[in-house]
């Protein structure tokens, strides 16, 4: 009994959080993150490089005593670099066992996107829209949703895993 009321209140806790997205910007583009993905949303914090990682893995940050792996996700989408400012957030989601930080321009808002308003992206390169697992249609915009489990390959996480371990 306490069994089922346990999963019940588990899958409320679901439920609240279906078709929510947290809504960040890289330069003009707006993208979302599935709300159930994110940890937290903290201010830019000093990074330490780690050699020999990809260029789009900056490093990593002591987030009260967890090492956290930040990942620009301007670079990550083979985006231009652009300097850090105030407005400049990292997300951190949790991907697996693995929790990662992501560095993008600024947090927008929490919303709310229907089944029925995303799309699936177009099919014309594959491997650039890997990232993404649909295009929610909100009043007169689009976001671009992400695809949480696909930002690191395999071999990725499980580098950054032993960095941090």
């Amino acid at each position: 009994m306490a069994d089922k009321l346990v999963q019940d209140i588990y899958d409320q806790e679901e439920d609240t959080q279906k078709g929510k997205y947290l809504t960040f910007s890289l330069g003009n583009e707006l993208y979302g993150i599935e709300i159930k993905h994110v940890t937290e949303i903290v201010g830019l914090q000093p990074i330490t490089e780690v050699p020999e990682l990809p260029d789009y893995i900056k490093g990593i940050m002591n987030l009260r005593g967890k090492i956290i792996p930040l990942m620009d996700v301007r670079l990550r989408f083979k985006k231009p670099f652009r300097d850090y400012n105030d407005r400049t957030c990292v997300i951190v989601i949790d991907i697996d066992d693995l929790s990662i930080g992501l560095i993008v321009d600024s947090v927008s808002e929490v919303i709310s996107i229907a089944d029925s308003e995303i799309v699936p992206p177009p099919e014309l390169n594959k491997v650039g829209n890997r990232y993404i697992k649909g295009i929610g249609k909100v009043g007169n915009e689009v976001k671009l949703l992400l695809d949480c489990d696909k930002l690191l390959l395999e071999d990725e996480a499980n580098c950054l895993t032993s960095i941090i371990e």
